[in-house]
């Protein structure tokens, strides 16, 4: 049996990560009075979370009447229930819509942490009972990385996709106004322009911006409030095997630091929430659908599934592991990781075509149900194309809109390569080598209902999500424009994904089940190492957060509950 003594260090909890996940079990387990240890395999900390859009979705969350929007739990079970199906347990759904609502409040409460609803930025499926138009994705408050002291330099940077040229963050509503040229939305630029340029003397020191936003905002707060509390985390140390005592409770794990390899106890329990397991190809090609790469993820690089592992071999069921966070990604030369097209493919004059040059789906939809239609048969590989007034008015990955006249910002090979280019649609579709009748025959089709406002065949534009990153400006259908001005450009894009969402099967308290259904005693587990709560679909913005912070506040507080009970 092991003991005490057995390890080198000992702490009540260990979570193994530090994204926002891991932070929120962190920060509840020390403000119960349990000694807690965070332990991160990347020399930054953040996660996956660090570098996302950093919203939640949270149902009957306390901020929606901000927004004057109602919401009930009926509403959301009925909504979510209709995306699970039998994929998840009818108790695990239930605990998100209590808890999730209760964690919030909490956090606002206990924290620095601070979100305002986005009243605009509807659940993804709209058509279903329960679904809102808004109010149950909340944004983060940008924060100031002055806060953090020199921890600021250890977290890790937002996404290149997420900073206007590179450098400047916003947020997400500040996001939904930039992207749709909503009234405003050109002072809003010179006023992040200002904000950015004018920190002095920083400016001088550094190209990082230090208001922080979206995921770095969230984890920012999260973490000023964990060193408050005086909870460390371990950098450049990754968790390996978990050690289990003669009658199968997890009591620790090892953990590589400085070189050696550490047993660290955990009295009340171990949380894992490492992230997923997108940038294991091996796993990638047993579990994803094909095809599938890892150079197609949006995601942290450090993600390969060790703790998923590490479970199985003390006896861990999974759950789902054929599932992603699904989105239609590019690659651009030199960057470390994709970019997902979350708004490029929804802007009105861009169409997304098969090898025969046949449209598919709703562009607009969200990018989950995207990256479904992709997997479709006959569907891969896909392609993006537009016109030139589309280039001129929109951004498109690192290329910020034609008009602007800023394209001189990016590397020349960016600049060249990235998208083909041709003066005639038959000419980009021989540059892609897909059918160039049918993209002519797709064009002229989709021109005849950009010019009516009417998507016969998959009535885009037609629901609040799809007008979300539609353009207010253009009329019949803010989604819809004819592509009818050369020279044509064009684009291969991906079944990527900003994460896989299957792994380690839970119960409402966020314990880990072994193969007979039964909790393991002393293991816990939230994020993307777990199966996610919302099954095969993505109910809305921020419910890959949302679920990841509400199942670490529980897990944190059953560990912390039942470690106290006399045993």
């Amino acid at each position: 049996m092991t003991t005490q003594a057995a390890f080198d260090e000992t702490v009540d909890v260990l979570v193994v990560g530090s994204g926002a996940g891991a932070m929120v079990a962190g920060l509840y387990a020390a403000l119960s009075g349990a000694q807690v240890l965070l332990v991160e395999k990347s020399p930054y900390y953040g996660g996956t979370s660090a570098t996302s859009g950093g919203g939640l979705w949270i149902p009957c969350n306390h901020l929606m009447a901000d927004v004057g929007i109602d919401d009930n739990a009926g509403d959301a079970a009925r909504y979510m229930l209709a995306l699970t199906g039998e994929d998840v347990a009818r108790e695990n759904v239930e605990s998100y819509i209590a808890n999730g609502a209760r964690m919030l409040r909490w956090l606002t409460d206990h924290s620095h942490v601070r979100f305002q609803a986005m009243q605009y930025y509807a659940d993804y499926y709209q058509h279903l009972d329960g679904a809102k138009p808004g109010g149950r994705s909340i944004d983060p408050l940008p924060y100031n990385a002055q806060v953090l002291g020199k921890d600021f330099h250890d977290m890790q940077e937002p996404h290149r996709q997420v900073r206007v040229m590179g450098l400047m963050g916003y947020s997400n509503t500040e996001g939904a106004i930039l992207l749709s040229k909503s009234p405003g939305w050109f002072k809003l630029i010179l006023r992040l322009a200002a904000q950015y340029f004018l920190d002095l003397p920083w400016r001088l020191y550094s190209r990082r911006s230090r208001r922080l936003t979206m995921g770095n905002a969230l984890i920012g707060r999260l973490r000023r409030s964990l060193l408050d509390w005086k909870v460390p985390i371990w950098l450049s140390s990754p968790a390996g095997t978990l050690i289990s005592d003669a009658g199968g409770k997890v009591v620790g794990a090892t953990v590589q630091r400085g070189g050696r390899t550490l047993r660290v106890g955990a009295r009340f329990g171990v949380i894992l929430a490492s992230g997923g397991f997108e940038f294991s190809q091996e796993l990638r090609e047993r579990h994803l659908p094909s095809p599938t790469h890892r150079s197609w993820s949006a995601a942290n690089p450090y993600n390969t599934g060790d703790m998923l592992r590490a479970a199985q071999k003390v006896g861990a069921a999974t759950a789902l592991t054929d599932e992603a966070w699904w989105g239609p990604t590019i690659h651009v030369a030199g960057e470390d990781r994709a970019r997902m097209l979350f708004t490029e493919r929804s802007m009105p004059g861009a169409i997304v075509v098969n090898k025969a040059g046949q449209r598919f789906f709703n562009e607009s939809v969200a990018y989950t149900t995207a990256v479904q239609a992709m997997y479709q048969p006959g569907n891969l590989p896909a392609f993006l194309i537009f016109d030139a007034r589309y280039r001129r008015e929109y951004p498109f990955g690192p290329l910020l809109p034609g008009g602007m006249h800023l394209d001189w910002l990016q590397p020349a090979g960016i600049r060249r390569n990235l998208l083909k280019k041709a003066d005639t649609l038959s000419g980009l579709a021989a540059l892609l080598g897909i059918d160039g009748g049918g993209v002519l025959a797709a064009v002229e089709r989709f021109n005849g209902f950009a010019r009516s406002g009417k998507d016969l065949d998959y009535q885009r534009g037609e629901n609040p999500y799809d007008l979300l990153y539609g353009d207010r400006r253009v009329s019949p259908n803010p989604c819809l424009a004819p592509l009818t001005e050369p020279p044509y450009y064009g684009i291969e894009i991906y079944p990527g994904d900003i994460g896989t969402k299957g792994g380690l099967l839970t119960n409402a308290h966020g314990q880990v089940l072994d193969t007979q259904g039964r909790p393991i005693a002393g293991l816990y587990a939230t994020g993307n190492c777990s199966a996610s709560v919302t099954g095969r679909y993505y109910p809305g913005a921020g419910a890959t957060l949302g679920p990841a912070m509400t199942f670490g506040f529980l897990a944190a507080e059953h560990a912390c509950s039942n470690g106290r009970r006399p045993s």
